[in-house]
């Protein structure tokens, strides 16, 4: 939170804020939660994930980030921060003081279920969150869902779900977060395999770069 209130008070972040409205906004809308210590509002309520030869797309339905993409392009080894709604990109600089980053604690539990007819088991993951509060986030994966390379999202400049990526087996189908509200579940609901184009793994024509 003092990190956040701090960033605000930075001209230059300040003068980017006021170029994009609808960054502001968000920025604006989280602060506020932040305070007021209602996050559900902020939370997505639906996400896609598209790969594609080492490319992949997160995109956010709902929530803060409603209509934003998440880009990988393998062949530049670079991350697109996307704003459908504002029609603009940030290209999102690479994370190369790994030294002083936080690494959360990852543990294979031997807890298995049954999820979208998947067997999965269960990963325990501990790290400390925005404000300082110790988190255990439970992720359920599976070995059985082949054809998905997970490089791909531990390349996209996440934080620590970078991490998390390169160290549990197979593919994340469930997701439990503490929230102080209660539990925050993804899971699953779709998964298809078919021919993508490759426009889908580009920044769309038109959009405006913003720098910070």
């Amino acid at each position: 939170m003092k990190e956040m209130q701090a960033k605000m008070n930075d001209p230059q972040f300040k003068a980017m804020l006021d170029s994009n409205p609808q960054m502001k906004a968000q920025v604006e809308a989280l602060m506020k939660s932040m305070v007021s210590g209602d996050m559900s509002s902020m939370m997505p309520t639906g996400v896609t994930v598209k790969f594609k030869g080492g490319n992949s797309l997160i995109s956010l339905e709902g929530g803060m980030m409603d209509k934003n993409d998440a880009l990988y392009r393998a062949d530049k080894d670079q991350t697109y921060a996307i704003n459908n709604q504002a029609k603009s990109y940030m290209v999102m600089k690479k994370n190369t003081n790994t030294a002083t980053q936080e690494k959360p604690k990852i543990t294979k539990t031997s807890e298995t279920a049954k999820i979208m007819g998947y067997n999965c088991t269960k990963y325990l993951i501990e790290q400390n969150g925005p404000d300082g509060t110790a988190m255990k986030i439970s992720y359920w994966t599976t070995t059985e869902i082949k054809d998905i390379d997970l490089k791909s999202l531990a390349k996209q400049q996440m934080g620590n779900q970078s991490l998390v990526y390169t160290e549990v087996e197979g593919v994340p189908v469930k997701i439990e977060m503490p929230l102080p509200q209660g539990v925050m579940t993804m899971e699953m609901t779709e998964l298809k395999k078919e021919s993508l184009p490759a426009s889908d793994f580009e920044v769309p024509a038109g959009y405006t770069e913003t720098k910070i």
